[in-house]
């Protein structure tokens, strides 16, 4: 069965399908970090040698600045956070979300955001807490179904899980799509069918 493949972050918070698969940020390992509401994130040495486009390490840098000097600002929080997402920094952007909703309340897609970046880090089972609370927030959120159906079933080896959360995916939206095209009902299908879990690419 084809493991579908990442969706693309959409940056203005609308979030298009935001699925993942195993494997490619298996080395990173979580850094404990109490969010002091005072700095950034520090970097890891293996963060560190990342190479970034210029464009984007500037957005970082100017950010970092932002936050430092108006701690209380959630947004930029939020926007620091979407850069680490999109730069491969699970950890930092664990650490700048969490501090975002230590000062506004989240959105489903943000929680959903966080919930991906804990996956990353290997933290399944706060990844599901997180889907789940957007779904509890936003009961018509689809990516935060598909997203939990990817960790139960690829992270947790719960495919009946999985099939339990895409179908509450296909009552809201029977025509849902995995982001290689595919359709969520196929897929469903395709693991009934056979049931050992598709290995990820």
């Amino acid at each position: 069965m084809k493991t579908p493949q990442p969706a693309a972050k959409n940056r203005n918070l609308i979030l298009l399908l935001v699925i993942f698969i195993g494997g490619f940020l298996t080395g990173v390992a979580f850094t404990s970090y109490k969010m002091s509401g005072t700095a950034p994130p520090t970097a890891t040495g293996e963060q560190a040698a990342q190479q970034i486009p210029k464009e984007q390490a500037e957005a970082i840098a100017q950010l970092e600045g932002a936050v430092t000097s108006q701690p209380n600002d959630y947004q930029a929080w939020i926007r620091l956070g979407h850069l680490y997402f999109d730069t491969h920094q699970p950890e930092k952007a664990i650490q700048a979300y969490t501090r975002s909703i230590e000062l506004h309340p989240p959105d489903a897609n943000l929680l959903t955001d966080l919930g991906v970046m804990y996956r990353n880090t290997e933290q399944k089972e706060k990844a599901i807490e997180s889907f789940d609370r957007a779904r509890q927030l936003d009961p018509q959120h689809e990516p935060s179904r598909l997203n939990k159906g990817i960790v139960q079933l690829f992270d947790l080896n719960d495919p009946q899980g999985a099939i339990a959360s895409w179908e509450e995916l296909l009552r809201l939206n029977p025509e849902a799509k995995m982001t290689d095209g595919s359709g969520v009902r196929q897929f469903i299908d395709g693991l009934q069918k056979d049931p050992a879990k598709p290995k990820d690419k």
